[in-house]
């Protein structure tokens, strides 16, 4: 399956063609054109020329155009959800849930509102705020979810008035390019471009003179890049970054409901969620017997390809990360004792089995870095204002949990912990409706809602003199 490229409102191709992995085979299933600077340019014109229309458009008139894109999206939602296992890994059934999460974020947000905000009013001025559209958006994507943050990206850019130009993971473009099919069908040549590369068309991206701003949702090392990089021409930046969200359990839980919880949080997506649980404080009156829970629970797991009937966990997108993976197996059987899983499948395909492993320590690397992998360290605590500071000790800030019958105690414990989204007996509850956003490393400025939509634009005050 060959695919092409989004630009000015026609599919292209390139010179080189690149291959796309399905990580559950080792097998190339696609290939995707390789983006020259040349095409950049060219796409980035197009780009400013389309969001001068734009930008005079109507709310409505966008809003009609964004709900369009969702409404096809879902006319093509089995052959999405299918590339998506295909490219990403995930069993289908969770690739069918992105398309419909994606479907869902575009007609949220096509819902949204900026409107002007009057700040004084009277017989001698009349003053109030605008947002204005920012012109052209550069939008860098991981690979962890391909076409939801494909959406995230375009619908806030696309109501705030601007044009965009989409570069997907290298390891998961495919779906990315069957939405600019849809995209070439639904909105003005130009606005949307969405072009694909080999990791190298992305600090071409960031310095470039003619984009305005950089969504980013990936890594935090790449993300600190982008930011460098942005500088030189003052680029508005979006940073959606990583993180290591600890999971606080008192020992007043329903052990097994609470484990079934954590578990979902922690192996999603075979962990790979920047929002997953990746360590768990459990209270020492309980320990051991949530450590058998979460052991029982991950054994019941099926790992297999994606496509497969029955499977619950996919493979590791893409060899790097599973090697990288693979290090943290290693620290976690060093460093405590593995109760689940810890070994990988012989054969073809990046397949971890979901990885318990107790008896690890804060400062040890399997608690303190991010594995973004199928492996949870559960740590033990007695003391809650000290296992407030551990979870706080910690260069990320993105999420995290509390878990305990008494309510009023968790939540008051939730406003302790220095992370952006803190859920209190339960695990990954997001939707366009509610912000998201980092402390420290995990991120600036915010995603979603209307506090997400606002970033896509400047903020301009009108004053005017009545007397």
């Amino acid at each position: 399956m060959d695919m092409k490229m989004l630009i000015d409102g026609q599919l292209v191709g390139a010179d080189r063609m690149l291959d796309v992995i399905n990580p559950a085979t080792e097998d190339v299933f696609a290939r995707v054109p390789h983006a020259t600077e040349a095409q950049l340019d060219q796409a980035v014109e197009a780009a400013r020329l389309a969001q001068i229309e734009w930008a005079r458009t109507s709310m409505a008139d966008r809003r009609a155009k964004v709900e369009a894109l969702a409404a096809a999206i879902g006319e093509h939602a089995d052959e999405i959800a299918r590339i998506i296992t295909q490219e990403q890994g995930k069993p289908l059934p969770e690739a069918a849930g992105e398309v419909e999460w994606s479907q869902g974020y575009l007609m949220h947000t096509a819902s949204l509102q900026l409107p002007d905000r009057v700040i004084q009013d009277d017989a001698q001025f009349r003053i109030e705020t605008r947002h204005k559209p920012l012109g052209v958006v550069g939008a860098i994507i991981a690979w962890n979810f391909p076409l939801l943050l494909a959406c995230w990206k375009i619908g806030p850019a696309l109501m705030a008035g601007n044009a965009l130009i989409l570069k997907p993971a290298p390891t998961t473009p495919v779906a990315a390019l069957k939405l600019g099919e849809l995209c070439a069908k639904v909105f003005p040549a130009g606005l949307v471009n969405i072009l694909t590369d080999n990791n190298d068309l992305g600090p071409k991206i960031t310095t470039h003179p003619g984009i305005a701003k950089i969504g980013f949702t990936g890594s935090s090392e790449t993300g600190k890049r982008i930011m460098a990089s942005a500088a030189n021409t003052m680029k508005r930046v979006t940073l959606e970054m990583g993180g290591n969200d600890a999971a606080i359990v008192l020992p007043d839980v329903d052990v097994r409901q609470t484990a079934e919880k954590v578990y979902g949080g922690a192996f999603f997506n075979a962990g790979q969620v920047c929002l997953a649980v990746k360590r768990a404080y459990v209270h020492d009156a309980i320990y051991d017997e949530f450590c058998d829970a979460l052991a029982d629970i991950a054994a019941t797991a099926v790992v297999d390809d994606g496509l497969k009937q029955g499977t619950t966990v996919g493979p590791i997108q893409n060899k790097a990360q599973f090697e990288k993976v693979k290090g943290y197996l290693e620290d976690a059987r060093s460093s405590g004792k593995v109760i689940a899983g810890g070994d990988t499948r012989d054969g073809k395909g990046y397949f971890i089995s979901p990885t318990i492993v107790r008896d690890v320590q804060d400062g040890q690397k399997i608690v303190d870095e991010e594995q973004f992998g199928p492996i949870l360290p559960v740590i033990r605590f007695d003391d809650i204002d000290q296992v407030i500071a551990r979870a706080n000790a910690s260069d990320y800030g993105l999420g995290g949990s509390v878990h305990s019958a008494d309510l009023d105690r968790a939540t008051d414990i939730a406003g302790r912990i220095e992370a952006g989204t803190v859920w209190v007996n339960q695990q990954l509850n997001i939707g366009p409706h509610i912000p998201m956003a980092g402390f420290k490393g995990s991120g600036l400025g915010v995603e979603q809602s209307v506090e997400g939509l606002a970033e896509y634009t400047q903020m301009q005050v009108i004053n005017v003199a009545r007397a």
